[in-house]
Parts: C-alpha cells; structure tokens; sequence
C-alpha cells in the first residue's frame, strides 16, 4: 500500500512539475499571448491541480477505509496542495486589479478608453502576472508532494 502512495505523490508531484516550469518559462519570455503555449500552461496545470485533488481524495479514502500513516505530517503534505491551489486562484483574480492600480486605471471598464495598443499590453501584462503565480504555485505543490512521498510510512 506504501508503494502505492508514494507512487501517487510522485505523479503529483511530475504532473506540477511539469506545468510549474512550463509556466515559469512562459512568465520569463515575457509573452504569454503566445496561444499555443498558454493554452498548454493553462490546460497542464489543471491537470496538475485535478491530480493533487485525485490524490487528496485517495488519501482520505484509505483513511476512512482504516489505513493510516505513521506520520502525521504526510497528511499535512497531502491535503495542503489543494488550500495552495487555492490562495493562488484568489491571488490570480486579484492580480488583474493591481496591474489597473499599478497604471492607475479605476476599473476594467476604463481600460476600453484606453488607445488599442495600450490595452493590449495591458492585458498582456495582467495574464503575465496571471501565469506567474499560478506557476508558482504549481512548483511549491512540487515540493509538498514530495514530502507527502517521503513521509508516506505504515500504510
């Protein structure tokens, strides 16, 4: 069973990897309305998230089913990915108004009063902030689920 649960936590923990550097490289370019690439970041991190809520729901099954660790920290590393996913999203949502902040710009609405290219950058520089901190939440989900694995004892 051990082996089992490791071998959930390390998939977890390739399928962040995989969306978090991803993601990391798109924010570092610069360019995230390269369609493609975004839409692969965007797609591979919720692959990622579905993974660490799979795993969450695993652990909670052999759980009630009466099979525990012996360390109670893996829990901890094992549940705590789904409350990261979910301080990134609101962090997310909040990044677009403190790109208009940062420009001073009162609303979304005033954006469309704004010369074209104007906006596209705007808009360019709100899904860059957007990409990187989702990417970094994908990476430290990483590194939970790769305590979650090196704690995964006793089951």
């Amino acid at each position: 069973m051990t082996e089992a649960v490791v071998a959930g936590a390390l998939a977890v923990a390739t399928l962040n990897a995989i969306a978090g550097l991803w993601g990391a490289w798109i924010w570092y370019r610069g360019d995230p309305t390269d369609r493609r690439a975004a839409n692969s970041f965007w797609v591979m991190l919720r692959v990622g998230q579905g993974s660490a809520l799979a795993f969450a729901v695993a652990v909670g099954s052999l759980a009630a089913a009466g099979h525990y660790s012996s360390e109670h920290l893996f829990y901890l590393y094992a549940l705590l990915p789904l409350a990261v996913a979910f301080v990134a999203e609101q962090l997310r949502v909040a990044s677009a108004q403190t790109i208009l902040d940062q420009r001073g710009l009162a609303s979304a609405e005033a954006v469309g009063g704004l010369p074209e290219p104007e906006q596209r950058t705007l808009v360019a520089a709100i899904v860059r902030r957007e990409t990187g901190v989702m990417a970094l939440s994908a990476l430290v989900v990483v590194f939970l689920a790769l305590r979650a694995a090196g704690t995964a004892h006793g089951f």
